[in-house]
C-alpha cells in the first residue's frame, strides 16, 4: 500500500495534500473498490465546504462509495477529467486522480501516513 508521508488521511480513506489543497481517495480505497467505472463530483468551484461534506460518488464493478472531504475550505478547482476517465483512480490515486482542490483549507479529523497505514492494516485482519 502506498501512502505519501506528506499527505493527511481520513479513516474513510480520503487523502488531503496540505501543500496543494488537493483531495482524493487513497490507494487502499481504490484497491478495495477494484475497477472504478464511474465518478461523479458533487461540488463546484467557488463553493465553501466543511470537513465531512460529501464531495463525490465513486462506482466500481464491486461497489458504490460516497467520498467525503477530509478538510474544509473554498473549492478552487474540480478535476473534470476524472469524470471522463474514472479508471485514473486505479492508475494514479495520489496524482492525476485528485477530485477537488481547496484554498485556505482547515483539516478535519485526519491522521498522518504512519497512523493511516496502521489503520488499514488493522482492517485487513
Amino acid at each position: 500500500m502506498n501512502a505519501p508521508s506528506t499527505f493527511k488521511y481520513a479513516k474513510s480513506d480520503e487523502w488531503f495534500d496540505p501543500t496543494t489543497g488537493k483531495i482524493g481517495i487513497t490507494d487502499y480505497a481504490q484497491n478495495q473498490l477494484s475497477d472504478v467505472v464511474f465518478v461523479e463530483i458533487l461540488v463546484e468551484a467557488g463553493q465553501e465546504i466543511a470537513a465531512g461534506t460529501p464531495i463525490a460518488s465513486v462506482e466500481s464493478v464491486k461497489a458504490s462509495s460516497e467520498i467525503y472531504a477530509p478538510a474544509g475550505g473554498k473549492i478552487i478547482a474540480v478535476n473534470q477529467d476524472l469524470m471522463d476517465k474514472p479508471e485514473t483512480i486505479n492508475a494514479d490515486p495520489f496524482g492525476a486522480a485528485w477530485m477537488i482542490q481547496l484554498e485556505g483549507a482547515a483539516e478535519g479529523d485526519v491522521m498522518d501516513a504512519a497512523a493511516y497505514e496502521k489503520h488499514c492494516e488493522e482492517r485487513s485482519h
